[in-house]
């Protein structure tokens, strides 16, 4: 055992007020997309903390009663940094009600922007946006994409340029993401669609909490199968899943 195995969610995030890494005010980043790949257990741990004044930077909100719904039911978060959150009538609330900020992301935007900060960028430029409202106040550039760099025209040096919007990286104060397995380093796989924002978010946070189905003794997974390497995650929590479904469609 190497320390980093926690015995419930509550126990894995009890102590971080009180370190500092989590306060009134900090940024926490949440995996997931619709209700698929969340933190579940780590959520409602972290609601009951008490932090506020949150600044979530996750692809949704949630829904009403589940996921970061439970955050915005109890008022803790004061801006979310996303792509979609149609799902959830209390963040419409909040939003139309000027109680919730809101960041509105094209979704490979936040997928980079992530991934950025983890990998110490600054910022980056990209065509998605530009010439929309989700460039505005942001620093814009004329370029060539890379694919046609390498096509100077002598006459026209010009040609082929097109507007890019720069885009900062996010880093967080911590994040929570979701795993299917884990060794007792922390090394994760995650499953099939559920690897979607956590990957990236693991690496971009000060304090990595990971919440996982199964953990096994460390040198039991394949090396070449391992996503997520475990000097990347601070703690690992084991928790029963508890899959809901964001939409239920039947056939007539």
């Amino acid at each position: 055992m190497l320390g980093k195995e926690c015995t419930t969610a509550h126990e894995a995030l009890a102590d971080l007020r009180a370190r500092g890494i989590i306060y009134n005010g900090c940024t926490i980043m949440v995996g997931g997309f619709g209700l698929c790949g969340i933190p579940e257990h780590l959520i409602v741990a972290l609601r009951d903390t008490g932090v506020c004044e949150i600044t979530c930077i996750s692809n949704n909100a949630g829904v009403d009663d589940w996921g970061l719904g439970l955050l915005l039911q109890t008022r803790q978060i004061k801006k979310m940094i996303s792509s979609y959150v149609g799902e959830n009538a209390t963040f419409e609330k909040q939003y139309i009600d000027g109680d919730l900020e809101v960041e509105f992301n094209p979704q490979g935007t936040l997928a980079e922007r992530i991934r950025a900060g983890g990998a110490g960028i600054p910022a980056f430029f990209t065509a998605t946006g530009a010439g929309t409202l989700i460039a505005e106040g942001k620093e814009t550039r004329a370029m060539r994409p890379p694919r046609h760099a390498a096509r100077i025209n002598a006459d026209d040096p010009s040609a082929g340029e097109r507007e890019f919007v720069m885009e900062t990286g996010l880093y967080a104060d911590l994040a929570l993401v979701k795993a299917h397995k884990a060794d007792e380093f922390g090394n994760l796989i995650y499953r099939k669609t559920a690897r979607n924002f956590n990957p990236m978010m693991a690496t971009a946070a000060a304090f990595v909490v990971a919440e996982v189905e199964e953990i096994v003794p460390t040198g039991s997974l394949e090396p070449d199968g391992i996503h997520t390497p475990g000097n990347s995650i601070d703690r690992i929590v084991r928790t029963e899943r508890e899959k809901r479904i964001e939409q239920r469609t039947i056939r007539q």
